[in-house]
């Protein structure tokens, strides 16, 4: 096969995918299927996971959650992530970090703690999750925020460092609502 009959199939591909989908992606993503590599790597039924994606270490994804491109999971000290969550683009989650490693020039080791994400979470575009940190059930983390603490079931969460800033509500009709501090407004 030449270039310009891959040229040619990645057109094809990308019409395609544009007219069920009404989106654009790489050759990569095009040509990998989301579910079968979240499948590969033993998450639960009816996740996807983009190809972009990094992954490491121990991650567990629970079922019918969606991973987004360009993310981050490292679970070299243990992630595990429940269903029906959405981990938005360039999200990235670190069990680890290296600091006393670089600071002591190599003598100390990396330190290393898990994360853990409840079930039917969204977590915004460009977030970092800190080693060591669990968010419970029913949360939403904003774009661009850093967790470097605890979030509570039914959080919302905006900010660096992030910040509660309001709660979910789910009624037994199953209808979302979201009721913000009155001063996390002003």
């Amino acid at each position: 096969m030449n270039r310009n009959e891959l040229i040619e199939i990645h057109a094809a591909l990308r019409e395609e995918y544009k007219k069920e989908w009404d989106r654009v992606l790489s050759f990569g993503e095009l040509t990998s299927d989301r579910w079968e590599k979240a499948k590969h790597l033993g998450f639960g039924e009816k996740t996807s996971i983009y190809d972009s994606s990094l992954v490491y270490g121990d991650v567990k994804v629970g079922n019918n959650s969606w991973i987004g491109p360009f993310t981050i999971l490292d679970g070299s000290g243990g992630l595990s992530i429940g269903s029906f969550c959405s981990i938005s683009t360039g999200v990235q989650i670190y069990t680890h970090d290296s600091v006393k490693w670089a600071l002591s020039g190599g003598q100390a080791p990396c330190d290393k703690a898990p994360v853990n994400i409840g079930n039917n979470c969204y977590v915004g575009p460009n977030t970092i999750i800190s080693k060591g940190v669990t968010i419970g059930d029913l949360c939403v983390i904003g774009a661009n925020t850093l967790i470097n603490k605890d979030v509570p079931d039914n959080s919302i969460v905006f900010g660096t460092p992030g910040k509660i800033v309001g709660k979910v509500i789910k009624n037994e009709k199953n209808e979302i609502t979201f009721q913000y501090n009155k001063n996390a407004q002003e």
